[in-house]
């Protein structure tokens, strides 16, 4: 058997299926544009409906009151489902209109009316989908970056932060107290104007307060508080509290010490919170590409159902 008499007996490629009678209409394109900007548009105006519903859901469910409205993992699941289903209903509405609304072809195979259907559905979805993302550009900038800046913000770390808002406040107060010592070298210019070791200081309280202030934001930037600076903070806290200068450096170590925790902590949870942001932002992202890919699949079905009763 020859390839060609194979050909001319394979069902598959019989020629005209549709519409072969005198009164049918072929047109000069494969792509009827407005049967694919006309399912576009309902399948936009559809989503942005649904949008809006979820979005009005979703506050709803909300509260501002302990124990009260729906948990942030609910509102993150139905958030995933009503992106899915509002992808499945628009696609399949503009999918269909494209499919159903196109020109009808004559002379063509099977197999290519179904391809050029599933194409307008292709194309009907994109064009949506295109439309769509160019209106909610910010919404789902915000979305996917969020992740990306709360870990970018905590890539510095709490502790620098924090010694640089102490360096600050040091600097505030050294105004009121009548000194220029205040910014990062403040520290350094203090310790050029230390009383001798066991003498008296002449500080102030506003004074010593602020000078011990910035000895500890330059011991929590470095991580260690150095004897000499533990020393000569004991020295103030002892002059003012009547403390014997042992019991005043072990104050202030277990004060030093005490802060350091504290801003371990902070990192922590700070870092916690960026990895939580992350993980989001990360299945934002999941979610969306999902939602678009069962979109597409189902608009591509759903305009060779139209195209079908279109020929029918």
């Amino acid at each position: 058997m020859t390839p060609t008499s194979s050909l001319a007996s394979d069902p598959r490629r019989d020629s005209v299926v549709y519409g072969s009678g005198p009164t049918a209409v072929s047109g000069t394109s494969a792509v009827s544009w407005a049967a694919v900007f006309a399912g576009a548009a309902a399948a936009a105006a559809l989503s942005l409906i649904l949008l809006i519903l979820g979005t009005g859901l979703g506050l709803s469910s909300l509260s501002p009151w302990a124990n009260e409205g729906a948990s942030a993992k609910a509102l993150g699941v139905g958030g995933f489902a009503w992106v899915v289903f509002m992808q499945l209903a628009s696609a399949a509405l503009g999918g269909y209109l494209a499919g159903r609304l196109r020109t009808k072809w004559v002379s063509l195979h099977t197999e290519e009316v179904a391809f050029r259907d599933t194409a307008h559905g292709f194309l009907a979805w994109g064009i949506a989908t295109l439309f769509t993302a160019s209106l909610l550009a910010s919404t789902v900038t915000s979305i996917i970056g969020g992740g990306v800046q709360a870990g970018a913000q905590v890539a510095g770390g709490a502790a620098s932060t924090a010694a640089t808002a102490a360096a600050s406040s040091a600097g505030a107060n050294a105004p009121k107290a009548g000194s220029d010592n205040g910014g990062p070298l403040g520290y350094f210019t203090d310790s050029l104007f230390r009383s001798p070791k066991g003498a008296k200081s002449n500080a102030s309280p506003e004074q010593a307060g602020a000078e011990v202030t910035r000895i500890f934001t330059n011991a929590i930037a470095t991580g260690k508080l150095p004897e000499e600076d533990a020393r000569y903070a004991g020295q103030l806290v002892a002059q003012r509290t009547g403390m014997s200068q042992a019991e005043a450096e072990k104050r202030v170590n277990e004060t030093f010490n005490q802060a350091q925790a504290k801003l371990k902590e902070a990192e922590t949870k700070a870092r916690e919170a960026a990895d939580a942001a992350r993980k989001a932002s990360a299945a934002a992202a999941l979610a969306l590409f999902i939602s678009l890919l069962i979109g597409a699949f189902i608009a591509s079905y759903a305009a060779t159902i139209g195209g079908r009763q279109r020929d029918d």
